[in-house]
């Protein structure tokens, strides 16, 4: 039996949502169909069908990516997505105990100028308003070295700023090449020169952030949906002690988002259609 292209969590005629898994691409490539996500959505879905994925993960990142199959459903949940009626949540693995059990970043981001990696942002003063907030759900050690489970928010979509604002705050992400330990990681990783001594600080493959949830607000009614944690993260937090029951191990979709979501495009037709009579 061959292997799934992705975890699905939910599909109806209009919605799928899946659980990405970490190391895949969403944009296109050119090593076939299966190395990137809209590859797998053609596959799955058939060349004549419609994929449009309404938000985007990292390479790296596993988790919840929402797609819809008409056009009409797409824009309305990119509006969603644009009004800020969605409400996001990760799970981090970071380096380090914070002593507060909860913080917010409120840093501005922009270009990393001085970087030679050309993806590379950072905080600073005339970047764009970012905020995250951070709680830690478990301080734990791996091999006598300090290492938390964090539960995230973002207040704002910045490219890379969950990332961001974790090294910014002294705790970065565990296996991020970019932002992680080792500033050189990303530039060897891409030459395939990584070294025994980098790939060990960096101790996983794919950098330890999971998009675990998502909440839509449709039709003034909030609809959630969770992704279970990927293997490599949940492999970790397991054998360094971690508590099971803190970790997302199953997906749930709410069995309100089909009638929710059929209800809420109604309301958007009708109202366009009332706004054009009165125009």
């Amino acid at each position: 039996m061959s292997e799934p292209l992705f975890p699905v969590l939910f599909e109806n005629a209009d919605l799928l949502v899946i659980n990405k898994p970490a190391g895949l691409v969403c944009h296109p490539t050119k090593n076939g169909p299966t190395s990137s996500l809209i590859g797998r959505l053609r596959l799955y879905l058939g060349d004549d069908a419609e994929a449009h994925m309404i938000n985007r993960l990292d390479r790296e990142t596993s988790g919840l990516v929402v797609v819809a199959k008409r056009k009409e459903g797409a824009g309305f949940l990119r509006k969603l997505w644009e009004r800020r009626e969605v409400a996001k949540t990760y799970f981090a693995i970071v380096h380090g105990h914070p002593e507060e059990s909860e913080f917010s970043v409120n840093a501005p981001l922009g270009d990393d100028e001085a970087s030679p990696v050309y993806v590379k942002d950072c905080v600073r003063e005339d970047g764009a308003p970012s905020e995250t907030h951070f709680v830690v759900v478990e301080r734990f050690f791996e091999n006598q070295t300090p290492f938390s489970l964090m539960k995230v928010a973002p207040r704002t979509g910045r490219k890379h700023q969950i990332r961001i604002h974790l090294s910014h705050a002294g705790f970065p992400l565990v296996g991020d090449k970019i932002y992680g330990v080792d500033p050189d990681a990303y530039l060897s990783f891409c030459m395939k020169e990584l070294s025994e001594e980098q790939a060990r600080r960096l101790l996983l493959d794919c950098h330890a952030l999971h998009a675990s949830g998502l909440e839509l607000t449709l039709g003034g009614v909030s609809v959630g949906m969770t992704a279970p944690i990927n293997d490599e993260m949940k492999g970790f937090c397991l054998r360094a002690g971690v508590t099971a029951a803190t970790l997302p191990l199953k997906g749930f979709v709410d069995p309100q988002l089909e009638d929710r979501f059929i209800e809420a495009i109604c309301e958007q037709i009708d109202l366009a259609q009332r706004i054009k009579r009165s125009s």
